[in-house]
């Protein structure tokens, strides 16, 4: 009971955490880094526990607007996933104008958003989904065309439809490499929620460390940051259960091929 305890999948990081910390520690007291450049983990402890309220219910704006950004990629990057591993067509006109779109910076069009739909939740919405959704387009498009043909003629040949055939043999196999680009789609949500909360916002974390960045008040920083990091780990956990759930029998699921590890 207690090696499988010491190997459970959440005591490795955590142990990783608390080394990275005491590391953090030392290195300040070694160094004499003053508190101006980098707080002590203590101080932010600290902030953390005495702030804990306020940061609670700063993080809410910004996972809700993550997870309508992610749930909007969702439900906008896998039926275009599928028009573009579909047609040669779409794919010629669409991919070549999302590959140009992810290289304009989201900072600078978070302003834009601001103007075209004011101050509240919806630009926010949106950042999170314009940095969300490339990830699930291309993770869609190379599941959905990693489909063997044989296995959609020899649906074709026993008469099935076209509904038929996608729910048996096209989404489960397109499944793992979407359930890939989901699980990178919503990291990049979060960070673009915080985009949207930096340009124009009076709540959120990207709020808190907004402020707190202009006050010099590092310690805050870093606990803001520190929420940050925890609603992305425990977004990209929730996906990787529902994964665990959806595709039991993929290799990267079974326990016979996990140990080989």
């Amino acid at each position: 009971m207690l090696v499988q305890w010491l190997d459970s999948a959440w005591v490795r990081p955590v142990g990783l955490m608390v080394v990275v910390v005491v590391l953090w520690e030392l290195a300040v007291r070694l160094f004499a880094i003053p508190p101006y450049l980098v707080p002590k983990p203590w101080d932010v402890i600290l902030v953390l526990v005495h702030e804990r309220d306020m940061l609670l219910a700063e993080s809410m704006p910004t996972t809700i607007a993550t997870i309508g950004g992610f749930a909007l990629s969702v439900a906008v990057g896998i039926p275009l996933a599928m028009l573009i591993a579909g047609s040669r067509t779409v794919e010629a006109y669409l991919y070549p104008l999302l590959v140009f779109s992810q290289s304009i910076p989201k900072v600078a069009v978070a302003p834009l958003l601001v103007v075209w739909f004011g101050f509240g939740m919806a630009p926010k919405v949106i950042s999170a989904f314009l940095l969300g959704v490339f990830p699930v387009v291309v993770a869609g498009v190379q599941g959905f065309k990693s489909v063997e043909p044989d296995m959609r003629d020899l649906a074709r040949s026993v008469k099935a439809s076209w509904l038929q055939t996608f729910m048996i043999v096209s989404l489960p196999h397109a499944l793992p490499s979407i359930f890939s680009g989901l699980k990178v789609s919503v990291t990049l949500a979060v960070v673009g929620a915080v985009v949207g909360e930096f340009v124009g916002a009076n709540s959120g974390i990207g709020f808190v460390l907004q402020r707190s960045i202009g006050n010099f008040e590092l310690p805050t920083m870093f606990a803001a940051l520190t929420i940050l990091a925890l609603i992305g780990v425990v977004l990209f956990w929730t996906i990787d259960l529902v994964e665990r759930l959806a595709v039991p029998w993929h290799a990267s699921q079974r326990a016979d091929v996990i140990a080989t590890a």
